[in-house]
C-alpha cells in the first residue's frame, strides 16, 4: 500500500488566522504564494533545500528577515499533523501489509514522518525532494514500487490528487483518490476482500 497526499488533511487552508495581525499576511494568499511559486517546483525535486525555499518565498509573504522567515516557518509546521483517521489506518494495516509513503515534499520528509511518531510504520519513503522525481512521473512509482519489492497489480495507491492517481493506474497500480478517513476505509475494505 502506498500512500501519496493522504496523511496530511486536505483542506489545509494555512490554520494561522492571525497571521494578518502578527505578519501582516493575508491567510487566504498564503498557500497560493507558497504552492504556487516556483521555489516549490524546485523544492519538489531537490533543486532547492526546504530552507531555500522558505528563503525565497519569505519576502513574497511580506516576510523581510531571517527571524521573521524562521517564526513564521516554525509556526507554520506546528499546525502541520497527520490526518487522525489515516494514523489510524496505517497503525492498523502496519505489519499485515508492506506500506510506503509517496510524497511531493521539498526534501527531509522522513523528519515530519519521525516528528509526528509514524516513520517507523513504513517499509519505504519516498520523497520527491530527496530523490529529485515526483509524481505523476513514472519513475516515482516505479522506484517506490521497486523498494517494495511489488509488481503493480499488488499495490494500492492512494492519493488526494486525481492526476496521481490516474498516472498510478495506467502502471497497474489499483488506485484510490482520497477524499476522507471514513471513504478511504470502505474503498480499501471492499478492494482487499476482492479476489
Amino acid at each position: 500500500m502506498i500512500l501519496g497526499g493522504s496523511y496530511r488533511p486536505k483542506s489545509r487552508r494555512l490554520c494561522l488566522p492571525d497571521t494578518r495581525k502578527i505578519w501582516g499576511i493575508a491567510p487566504d494568499s498564503i498557500n497560493d504564494v507558497m504552492f504556487g511559486s516556483d521555489a516549490w517546483k524546485e523544492a519538489l525535486v531537490g533543486r532547492k533545500t526546504a530552507k531555500g525555499f522558505w528563503t525565497a518565498i519569505g519576502p513574497q509573504l511580506g516576510l523581510n528577515s531571517a527571524e521573521e522567515i524562521d517564526g513564521f516557518r516554525r509556526r507554520y509546521h506546528a499546525d502541520e499533523a497527520i490526518n487522525p483517521g489515516v494514523a489510524e489506518l496505517i497503525h492498523l494495516l502496519c505489519g499485515r501489509y508492506k506500506l510506503a509513503v509517496l510524497s511531493n515534499s521539498p526534501p527531509g520528509l522522513v523528519n515530519w514522518l519521525a516528528d509526528w511518531n509514524i516513520r517507523h510504520l513504513f517499509d519505504v519513503v519516498f520523497c520527491s525532494g530527496d530523490e529529485g522525481v515526483a509524481k505523476p512521473d513514472p519513475t516515482a512509482f516505479e522506484m517506490t514500487l521497486g523498494r517494495l519489492g511489488l509488481e503493480p497489480g499488488a499495490a494500492v495507491f492512494i492519493d488526494d490528487t486525481m492526476e496521481h492517481v490516474k498516472a498510478a493506474e495506467a502502471l497497474g497500480l489499483h488506485g484510490i483518490c482520497f477524499t476522507t478517513a471514513e471513504v478511504l476505509w470502505d474503498r480499501l475494505n471492499a478492494l482487499l476482500k476482492s479476489p
